[in-house]
């Protein structure tokens, strides 16, 4: 089998597919892309078990049809290095024997059988979502640095997803830290919802967020999902079991409400944080009046940091420490102006929302728990 493309174009597309392949794999065929040539299309196709994805594309030449499984990370090396020229790709179908032709230059590399290469899972029982790109790549880089790694409760290391008649949810929690991203403007007839694992999805909103509003068509079973968009297709495993009610922890009523500038914030916990304990990372907020005051100590080396801040506030005073990572992190992936801070005791979750959110179909909701305040 031949086939002549565009290098960028091959090269774009390998890289898309190789954030899939796995470090450490257990099936020496895991290492390879698989490559199918059929009389108009060629489809590649990269896979870790867990996940597969593939993209298809439509080459400017094609001799004969076939499929080889080729080494990933030595193609990928030898792509980035040439312009933008046509290749060609030279495989014999009896031996494998992979020559690549660009310009004056020759180079040859073993392929491999395509028979172990993971097959696709057989999908039945699915019910199916269109979402637009963009909504899903904001709804995944909203949520997704909220997961948890704690292996003993897997459910938490990937983002819940839940269509009803009234908007989409995406939810990400570690236990510390809960992020609730809803569009109004998608929703279902028909309720359903799926737990997807975090290397999808960050394979995924990459991707996806340079498609505008293009539709992603989600099909997904008790086990599997599959995203079909542009030119790629997504299967992945979903994690199974049943997430916990992120509803009953959010608290409802938050008397003590703060309003200030986001960025100014952000930048005076980054400044103030560099004193805290390496241990807790805690920033002790004391709010009075219409004034906050961070502070930061560690004791161990002797180093404080306080810095005073103008506000809105309504409410009691109160001292309230927070995790200034988590904080950070948070305030990191607002894109508003300001954000309101609500709180109800120093012992209760602190949520934090947007005040001038542009768009009204979004509902940003971050809760964060508070941390004990040292003496």
């Amino acid at each position: 089998m031949k086939f002549i493309v565009s290098s960028l174009k091959l090269l774009k597309n390998l890289q898309a597919l190789s954030g899939v392949i796995g470090t450490k794999n257990t099936l020496p065929i895991l290492d390879d892309f698989l490559f199918q040539l059929t009389e108009n299309e060629l489809k590649i196709t990269t896979s870790d078990l867990d996940v597969t994805m593939s993209v298809s594309m439509v080459p400017d030449m094609v001799e004969g049809t076939g499929e080889v499984t080729i080494p990933a990370r030595l193609l990928l090396e030898i792509m980035k290095n040439f312009p933008d020229v046509p290749i060609t790709i030279n495989v014999d179908n009896n031996t494998l024997a992979v020559e690549l032709i660009a310009g004056e230059g020759r180079y040859k590399l073993a392929g491999h059988k395509s028979d172990e290469f993971p097959q696709l899972p057989v999908m039945t029982d699915t019910s199916v979502w269109e979402i637009p790109a963009d909504v899903l790549a904001r709804g995944f880089e909203k949520t997704v640095f909220a997961t948890g790694v704690d292996e003993i409760r897997p459910i938490m290391s990937g983002v819940f997803m839940e269509m009803t008649e009234n908007y989409l949810t995406f939810v990400a929690t570690d236990a510390h830290k809960l992020v609730r991203y809803r569009r109004m403007d998608v929703k279902s007839d028909v309720v359903a919802s799926f737990i997807m694992p975090k290397k999808p999805i960050n394979q995924l909103k990459s991707i996806l967020a340079t498609m505008a509003d293009e539709p992603v068509r989600i099909e997904f079973n008790k086990t599997n999902a599959s995203y079909v968009f542009g030119d790629y297709v997504l299967i992945c495993r979903l994690l199974e079991g049943r997430y916990p009610n992120y509803e009953a922890v959010i608290p409802k009523s938050n008397p003590n409400q703060l309003t200030i500038d986001r960025q100014t914030f952000l930048s005076a916990i980054r400044r103030v944080a560099v004193f805290s304990s390496k241990a807790t990372h805690q920033v002790r907020f004391r709010i009075t009046g219409q004034e906050i005051m961070l502070t930061a100590e560690d004791v161990d080396f002797y180093n404080e940091a306080k810095e005073r801040l103008a506000c809105s506030y309504t409410g009691d005073d109160m001292e309230i420490g927070f995790n200034s990572r988590f904080f950070q992190e948070m305030l990191g992936n607002f894109d508003s102006n300001e954000v309101k801070l609500e709180m109800s005791a120093p012992n209760r979750a602190g949520i934090l929302t947007p005040v001038d959110n542009e768009n009204e179909a979004e509902d940003l909701l971050m809760l964060l728990m508070p941390v004990m305040l040292n003496a």
